[in-house]
């Protein structure tokens, strides 16, 4: 059974191998760019991971993780341009270090290349990984529709949110794991069931990152925080506040996330402690925790050894202890 930490260095391994110098370089460049700048891999590890708790080889399961991560990253790229980020990771975005254009079409390429990766794969293994590829694409861009959607609206509700996050972030946590499963022709139960864990796990995952995005640190967190204040995303802790502040307070909240000022800063200050007053950062942390212990449920069904259960449930309260 891979421990998580050698599963993350077999994919870095892996990923830094096939990352190769291409013309045109400003298609390619970028993409190489956006790879190399790190970040968690938390979803090709999740599907070594499922590989080899299902007794699978985890070198046949290296292509599928690589298109998980290219497409997480092709859908970042897009994602910093529509949300105009400055930084990912804590690095220039790859719009902002070279242009739109560049942005657009190289995520486009990142796309296609995902895709690619799938075809390493034969008969019942390829169709299978590739219509559950085809089902999340399209259910991320639609969590990442209902995002901007909500940014104009004034009536989201938590359970819409929960339904975006649970598209545009939770999905391919589901997906990456189900894909390693998949790939060690583990019975369709634990697949199906793996990919609910996986799915829990990703919203807890994402409602974390709500948290961190308000009350991280950005020496650690790698991305502006308070961006989402800026942007008038309606957050979990937004949405929460509404609920429990004092009518005035409501008030002054709504207020704030129709407003754009040139200096965000005191808007960034002043919504943080609303969300504190009003008890919703405390919510969130007992929601983070509430999917994390649904997660871990759906885990004890699962049939696979004690070993490869232990692995999975220290990944999970890894994840809601996470600062970055």
């Amino acid at each position: 059974m891979l421990p998580i930490d050698q599963c993350t260095r077999l994919f870095t391994d892996y990923l830094n191998q096939k990352i190769t110098a291409k013309e045109p370089k400003n298609l390619y460049e970028p993409i190489s760019y956006i790879l190399q700048l790190g970040g968690k891999r938390l979803r090709p590890v999740l599907t070594l991971m499922a590989t080899s708790v299902f007794e699978g080889d985890y070198k046949k399961a290296l292509d599928a993780a690589l298109a998980v991560e290219v497409f997480h990253n092709f859908s970042l790229v897009h994602d910093d341009i529509m949300d105009d980020a400055p930084l990912r990771r804590g690095q220039e975005t790859v719009h902002e270090k070279w242009d739109i254009n560049t942005g657009i079409l190289s995520g486009d390429a990142m796309l296609i290349n995902a895709y690619q990766l799938f075809e390493n794969y034969e008969g019942e293994t390829f169709r299978k990984l590739a219509k559950l590829f085809s089902k999340t694409a399209i259910e991320v861009c639609e969590g990442q529709q209902y995002d901007i959607d909500f940014e104009s609206r004034d009536d989201v509700t938590l359970p819409e949110y929960l339904k975006m996050i649970e598209y545009k972030t939770a999905v391919l946590v589901g997906a990456a794991l189900k894909m390693g499963a998949i790939v060690a022709e583990t019975t369709e139960s634990n697949c199906e069931r793996i990919y609910e864990f996986g799915r829990d796990l990703g919203i807890a995952f994402q409602l974390q990152d709500d948290y961190l995005d308000a009350f991280g640190d950005p020496e650690t967190f790698g991305k502006q925080v308070g961006g989402d204040i800026i942007e008038n995303k309606k957050t979990f802790l937004y949405l929460t506040a509404l609920e429990d502040l004092e009518p005035e307070q409501s008030v002054q909240l709504r207020h704030l996330f129709s407003v754009n000022p040139q200096d965000p800063s005191e808007k960034i200050e002043t919504v943080k402690q609303l969300f504190q007053d009003s008890g919703a950062a405390a919510k969130i942390q007992k929601e983070i925790e509430a999917y994390t212990h649904r997660a871990l449920g759906v885990l004890d069904t699962m049939e696979i050894k004690e070993e490869g259960k232990e692995v999975l449930r220290k990944f999970a309260h890894a994840l809601m202890r996470r600062t970055v």
